[in-house]
């Protein structure tokens, strides 16, 4: 098996669709151990559809479930209880702190650095 290291891709990352293939490529090198939650899932294509109206919610179901499928272990379950007990400057981007730190993730990947400041991931061992 590879890496240890685990990391959390964001809404942000997986959003632009080179960005995301980038992405998924390191993730199947087994470089380090990639995770995200259907909550996140939810986020990006959300977003894309928004944006995207040539694609449909059917195309974008069917790149989600190959992410899940082809990165072993990368959806985070179980961690939506606790999520209000973390503080963020966006309470919606609690459940990314939080899926990071269920899955025991060192990193997050993401654009939006200002949702997650140093001094409230520190305790948690997590940088964005």
């Amino acid at each position: 098996m590879g890496s240890r290291f685990t990391v959390v891709y964001y809404a942000s990352v997986l959003y632009p669709a080179p960005l995301r293939d980038l992405l998924m490529h390191r993730a199947l090198s087994d470089l380090y151990r990639a995770r995200w939650s259907d909550m996140i899932h939810d986020e990006w294509t959300r977003n894309v559809l928004a944006s995207r109206p040539d694609l449909t919610q059917d195309h974008l179901n069917r790149t989600r479930q190959l992410m899940n499928t082809h990165v072993r272990d990368s959806l985070v379950t179980g961690f939506e209880f606790p999520i209000p007990s973390i503080d963020l400057p966006d309470p919606d981007d609690r459940h990314v702190a939080m899926a990071a730190i269920h899955s025991g993730a060192s990193l997050i990947v993401t654009f939006n650095l200002k949702d997650f400041p140093a001094e409230a991931l520190k305790p948690y061992n997590i940088t964005a």
